[in-house]
């Protein structure tokens, strides 16, 4: 069940971020609405790899459709001195 605030319990912000744990985020709200996200930094840092290979992953799936940047077995030979 997911953890949810109002902002203004950042008052104890002591008491928010003890409920604060890897894979266990803290939703906090404004007006009744969602707003802000308190994270882990390992959970946060985990998230930006992801994003990262995620979008290395998709420019290759694309140079792979549109036949870009691949090298011949010459040129694979002559980049590593073979």
């Amino acid at each position: 069940m997911p953890n949810i605030k109002p902002v203004s319990d950042l008052r104890s912000y002591n008491e928010v971020l003890k409920d604060i744990d890897v894979g266990e985020p803290v939703f906090l709200t404004k007006n009744g609405r969602g707003k802000y996200v308190i994270l882990d930094i390992k959970e946060y840092q985990e998230s930006q790899a992801t994003i990262k290979l995620l979008s290395k992953l998709m420019e290759a799936e694309k140079a792979i459709k549109t036949g870009e940047e691949w090298l011949s077995g010459e040129q694979v030979r002559k980049e590593l001195g073979v």
